[in-house]
């Protein structure tokens, strides 16, 4: 039912009687749906992007997406389930516990407390409790879970191990196979149990024609017929939505949100869907996460609520036989199964397996860069701590480390010494186990940028916008503030940037959307990285400019020319959008909130003006950011940074507001003539700094450091101003942007305009007729 369209219609004055013939045949009191099926929904965490955070869950949620799946039974519906949140371990699977005899004392301290306290990783260990012989009164006792779900849980549990008892693959009967597919067993779990690939045990099942049918979710109430049902795999007898003869494109989403990978992959989806569509395309697509709106029923021709595991997208390819797989959308998840669905024989469209294989892993990619007489940093590639300590010490630190295959900045970090090396080398593996890190010189004070094309079959490449960030290399893409157009760069840079972008993508033989991350350091270019998907940005830069990249893209890869779809210039606006991101520190205690290369972002918004100073503040009042109209403005800059800092104190004395400094950063201004009240540091006695901002006494924070141990001294600094409200910046960059903020502010001059007016003007510079 489409409760949210009732609502609104409710809203407006409709009566539950006016809207029943719109919802169905019978009287309202039927509303309430009948199923026949099981749904089940599990959050997704990202406590690894916050290590030091207490992980225990109660009333604040700390939740970053969510996943849903649709089974015949409880067991079914909750195996897929587990297996959509792509944690990389199996629903039932062993957990790590001191060694000894299930109910020695240390092993039953351990799991008894893992039981007892809700944290991400208790549904694990229910499975382990039942493991180890515990009961079902014990885990209810400790847990406080209910019964019904524990005795369903220790069903699939004693199956589970009842299946791995048996050694081999071949010893499993037909019908024992298939009543452990009925409960919602993979192909993974059957291949990490044998010794077998995921492909492997799909071949051997289908070559005994266990195969899943499909049921529909009927979107009419079984009223009348629905055009628009989705659909979920079971296995049982009667097939209820038979395919199309149509031709048919699929569309892999992005599965649960989580840090780095959200909901700008779901649009790109969606677009890609709309445009197809219209094309004449029947769309497949296939997502397993509710908070969509590709998973809408309306969005696609035909959705599939299914995890995105190599089994479940090749049974649903197989089925519908399209003419190929749309991975470049939905973020790295289904870029992770592209080699492996090629290899199964499902065409992918747009950019083949090889291109993505060339950008996504780092030793290829370096390769390719160097063939292409392109400027990178300074690297290595390391697959042992061995190699690491070489590579480290052949460029010195602090060096940028980074895995292949991930997203989001997963397990990218900065590190300082050989210390943080070899810890860093030990949670890189598991975090991209089968390619080799890359290792970077750490480029300082540097500006990064942002660009995102499209690229047709033809080796024609339209620039879609190039986004110089706020603040300096080494803040996370998905983290950092932007500009479209670029506020510092040349024309020459841009130009050059453009070139750079066009030649990588015709080398990898891009089809489709490609995103190239650069950084400037003075007035040297380097490449840092390529993603020949669709990238965060994607989203943003389609609505500053009004041109559509997702739909371009995804016409591209079914064969269309930019010259075909009139996409041939690169867009111009005249206009400022800057895109700033929203944070969850506060959720977490303890967690520091200086940005780095490990994205941390839930979220982002967009200011427009039409300067750059306006656009800002309005993206920090979008963002939550209470600018303070007078009072103290604490600065602490790093060396490097003092130079600069003197002019923006100045506009801040300009503007009403008083200084307060640390000893050498108050030392700096008093000798440019700038008044300063001094402040200790927090290691410097009280009262300090810390102090000052929990007495409420500081109205804006400018705190600017570098090296692991300043940033680890000023986290009280950073940490008391998130929880205080006290608007804080931590790069030169960010800073300059918000005094010119203040400076707008102060103006009164903060236009309110419609994203359509600007977007008008934009079609009306490019020959275009305004919608």
């Amino acid at each position: 039912y489409p409760i949210a369209k009732i609502a609104a219609k409710l809203a407006l004055g409709y009566t539950l009687d006016e809207l029943s013939n719109d919802i169905t045949r019978d009287t309202p009191a039927s509303f309430e749906p009948t199923i026949d099926y099981v749904v089940v929904k599990v959050p997704k965490f990202n406590f690894e992007k916050f290590p030091h955070a207490d992980r225990t869950l109660n009333t604040m949620m700390r939740s970053v997406g969510e996943v849903m799946a649709i089974g015949r039974t409880f067991e079914e519906a909750y195996l897929k389930a587990f297996r959509s949140l792509e944690a990389g371990r199996q629903a039932l699977g062993t957990e790590d516990l001191p060694p000894g005899p299930p109910g020695s004392p240390e092993r039953s301290k351990v799991l008894r407390e893992a039981l007892s306290i809700p944290r991400p990783e208790r549904p694990w260990f229910l499975a382990q409790a039942f493991r180890d012989g515990m009961t079902v009164e014990e885990v209810h006792h400790l847990s406080s879970v209910d019964p019904w779900f524990l005795r369903h849980i220790e069903a699939l549990v004693r199956t589970a191990e009842s299946i791995e008892k048996l050694g081999k693959l071949e010893l499993l009967s037909d019908a024992n196979l298939r009543q452990a597919k009925a409960q919602g067993f993979s192909d993974r779990f059957l291949a990490d149990t044998f010794g077998k690939t995921e492909l492997e045990v799909g071949a051997y099942r289908r070559a005994r024609g266990i195969r899943p049918v499909y049921k529909r979710v009927d979107t009419c109430a079984a009223e009348f017929e629905a055009h628009t049902p989705y659909l979920y795999s079971t296995y049982e007898d009667e097939d209820e939505a038979p395919p199309s003869d149509r031709k048919k494109v699929l569309i892999l989403g992005s599965g649960p949100i989580r840090i780095g990978q959200g909901i700008e992959f779901d649009y790109c989806c969606v677009h890609a869907s709309f445009a197809l569509r219209e094309a004449g395309y029947e769309t497949i697509m296939v997502n397993c996460n509710p908070e969509t709106v590709s998973t809408d029923y309306d969005t696609s021709d035909r959705l599939y609520f299914e995890p995105l595991t190599i089994e479940d997208v090749l049974e649903v390819a197989e089925r519908e036989k399209p003419i190929g797989a749309i991975v470049q959308f939905g973020g790295q998840t289904p870029l992770r199964l592209s080699v492996t669905l090629a290899k199964a024989g499902l065409p992918i469209l747009g950019t083949s397996p090889d291109g993505i294989d060339r950008a996504e892993d780092r030793e290829r990619f370096s390769q390719l860069i160097e063939k292409l007489g392109i400027r990178q940093p300074e690297n290595g590639v390391a697959r042992s701590p061995d190699e690491a300590f070489k590579v480290a010490a052949r460029i010195g630190y602090p060096v940028m480390v980074r895995p292949s295959y991930v997203l989001g900045g997963r397990a990218m970090e900065v590190v300082y010494d050989d210390h943080d090396l070899k810890r860093y080398m030990k949670e890189a593996v598991n975090a991209s186990p089968e390619h080799p890190v890359l290792i970077d010189r750490f480029l300082k004070e540097a500006i990064e940028v942002d660009l995102d094309l499209v690229a047709d079959c033809e080796g024609q490449v339209l620039i879609g916008g190039v986004l110089e960030h706020i603040e300096e290399a080494g803040v996370h893409s998905g983290d950092a503030a932007a500009t479209l157009p670029p506020h510092s760069l040349s024309e020459e840079l841009i130009d050059q940037m453009k070139s750079q972008a066009t030649l990588m993508a015709r080398e990898l033989g891009v089809v489709g959307l490609m995103n190239v991350q650069f950084a400037i350091q003075g007035k040297t270019l380097y490449v840092l990285e390529v993603n020949p998907r669709a990238s965060r940005t994607v989203p943003f830069v389609s609505k500053a400019t009004g041109v559509p990249l997702a739909k371009i893209a995804a016409l591209c890869m079914v064969g269309k020319t930019l010259k075909e779809l009139g996409h041939e210039a690169m867009p111009q606006i005249h206009h400022v959008a800057v895109k700033e991101s929203v944070f969850p520190f506060a959720r977490f205690s303890g967690v520091d909130v200086i940005l780095g290369p490990e994205m941390k972002s839930t979220g982002e918004v967009m200011g427009l003006a039409n300067d750059f100073a306006t656009a800002f503040a309005k993206s920090q009042l979008a963002a939550g950011v209470k600018f303070p109209k007078s009072g103290k403005v604490f600065i602490s800059v790093k060396d490097d940074d003092k130079a600069s800092i003197s002019d923006l104190a100045r506009r801040l004395v300009g503007l009403g507001f008083q200084i307060i400094a640390t000893r050498g950063t108050h030392q700096f201004l008093t000798d440019q003539g700038i008044e300063a009240e001094s402040v200790k540091k927090v290691m410097e006695g009280r009262p300090h700094i810390a102090d000052k901002i929990l007495d409420g006494d500081i109205a804006l924070v400018i705190n600017t450091t570098f090296g692991k141990q300043e940033i680890a001294d000023s986290f009280s600094i950073r940490r008391l101003s998130l929880m205080h409200s006290v608007p804080y910046y931590t790069t030169l960059q960010a800073a300059r942007m918000a005094v010119g903020a203040l400076e707008a502010l102060a103006r009164g001059d903060v236009p309110v305009k419609a994203l359509q007016t600007y977007l008008n003007l934009n079609r009306a510079t490019l020959g275009a007729s305004p919608r």
